[in-house]
């Protein structure tokens, strides 16, 4: 099994108003923790997408207009990814996603790759959040989840793990979502 470690940077936080500015995943062998493939890009946004721009979320991320006017076409980016997943054999029941925060990061991940296109690939369709998995590892284990927090850093401090690097870039969220699903789940060699 597969797992599509994935994760999104925006403009803000609504995505029938803002776009991605970068996607990052990494695919896994979840049973042996093999890297099997990386990919990372910047989205080019016009000046005029740019302008309805949450500033809060570019605090958070710390894009500018320099960095997306210089990124790659959506329809690069959309190809890149579709090769990508082609040559992963990237197909439902054979991978999953696994983001932070799926329902946000799927929402924006469809303005790449639309919903009906993904159907069409018969890509996974399970996308799985690691603030559920803490959730349930810490209930197996005696402790009140809600106590620790659901945010990725907070579940990584209570694993003895660091924040994730700042500012918020879509493949430092990668690594870290790894870091953390090792430390909640683990792969299935361990």
């Amino acid at each position: 099994m597969l797992g599509i470690f994935l994760d999104t940077e925006t403009n803000g936080l609504n995505p029938f108003k803002h776009k991605v500015v970068e996607l990052a995943f990494k695919i896994i062998d979840i049973e042996t923790g093999r890297l099997v493939d990386t990919y990372e890009a910047i989205l080019f946004q016009s000046y005029d997408e740019w302008q309805n721009s949450d500033l809060n979320s570019l605090q958070i991320n710390g894009f500018n207009w320099e960095d997306v006017s210089l990124g790659l076409p959506l329809e690069t980016v959309s190809k890149q990814v579709q090769e990508c997943f082609s040559r992963n054999k990237i197909q439902r029941g054979q991978a999953v996603f696994i983001c932070q925060n799926p329902s946000f990061d799927r929402a924006f991940f469809a303005q790449i790759v639309g919903p009906d296109l993904q159907e069409k690939l018969l890509w996974p369709y399970h996308w799985l959040d690691l603030a559920s998995m803490h959730w349930t590892a810490a209930l197996l284990n005696n402790k009140k989840p809600w106590q620790s927090g659901l945010s990725k850093d907070k579940i990584a401090k209570a694993y003895q793990i660091g924040e994730e690097a700042k500012p918020h870039r879509a493949m430092n969220g990668v690594n870290h979502l790894i870091l953390c699903y090792e430390a909640v789940v683990g792969f299935a060699k361990n």
